[in-house]
């Protein structure tokens, strides 16, 4: 089974990812859910989970900033937002997919399948931090 953190500032997007992951996903247990990312920062720490679905576009800090706060991402994670011009930044931190909303369900379930893949064979999910610092470095360096 795999432990999923949602992080997403609009309840009702959490409840329709939670729905759709619960009807369509049974190897995905949803575990806890945050509306900041000041919460997901936390959450992240205390749950530990497997697969991480975070909102880019969040007040005051974005799902990229976030991810900075969190000590070590031993963890996979698909983005999900309404804007598609972060798609090519989320791919570049080793995101394993990036959804757009609203979140159609078999995008879903071809991520999920993904990120179920990664994480059973933990290729890749360690690097995540290490390219996430390489994003932060400027170009040319």
């Amino acid at each position: 089974m795999i432990r999923a953190l949602i992080i997403d500032d609009e309840q009702n997007c959490i409840d329709s990812l939670v729905f759709d992951l619960q009807k369509n996903c049974p190897d995905v247990a949803v575990v806890e859910t945050c509306t900041s990312s000041k919460q997901g920062v936390l959450s992240i720490k205390n749950v530990n989970p497997d697969l991480v679905f975070l909102d880019v576009q969040m007040p005051w800090m974005s799902g990229f900033e976030m991810l900075e706060f969190v000590d070590k991402i031993n963890f996979a994670i698909i983005f999900t937002t309404a804007f598609d011009q972060f798609a090519a930044k989320a791919f570049r931190i080793s995101a394993i997919d990036y959804l757009l909303k609203p979140i159609d369900v078999n995008d879903l379930k071809d991520a999920v399948r993904k990120a179920v893949n990664k994480i059973s064979q933990k290729s890749g999910v360690e690097n995540i931090a290490n390219l996430l610092q390489n994003f932060k470095q400027p170009e040319g360096n």
